[in-house]
């Protein structure tokens, strides 16, 4: 019978621990984005051209932060995918342990 198992359980523990840390970070950021946070300006792709081109600056900067945010959520997604093969790669080296060879 062919494995899935790829990785050891040291190393799916800390893919389990970067996913959790991943998830909770981005989904933050994405919630930060989403509401339009100030502090985040810098990381909002706006340049010059979309200040001048639109008649309401702040709906083109908003459409921005809207995409950023939403970024945001799709990578959060990736990590729990991530975690969730982490987690299936502990059950398996478990399993493996209780195997007789």
């Amino acid at each position: 019978m062919a494995s899935c198992l790829f990785c050891g359980p040291k190393l799916a523990a800390c893919g389990i621990v970067i996913s959790i840390w991943g998830v909770i970070m981005l989904a933050m950021l994405g919630i930060f984005f989403t509401t339009h946070s100030a502090v985040l300006i810098e990381d909002v792709p706006v340049t010059e051209e979309d200040m001048r081109e639109d008649k309401t600056p702040p709906n083109n900067v908003y459409s921005l932060y809207n995409q950023v945010g939403f970024n945001c959520f799709i990578a959060a997604g990736i990590y729990v995918a991530v975690g969730l093969l982490s987690f299936c790669q502990i059950k398996l080296n478990k399993r493996n342990e209780y195997l007789v060879h």
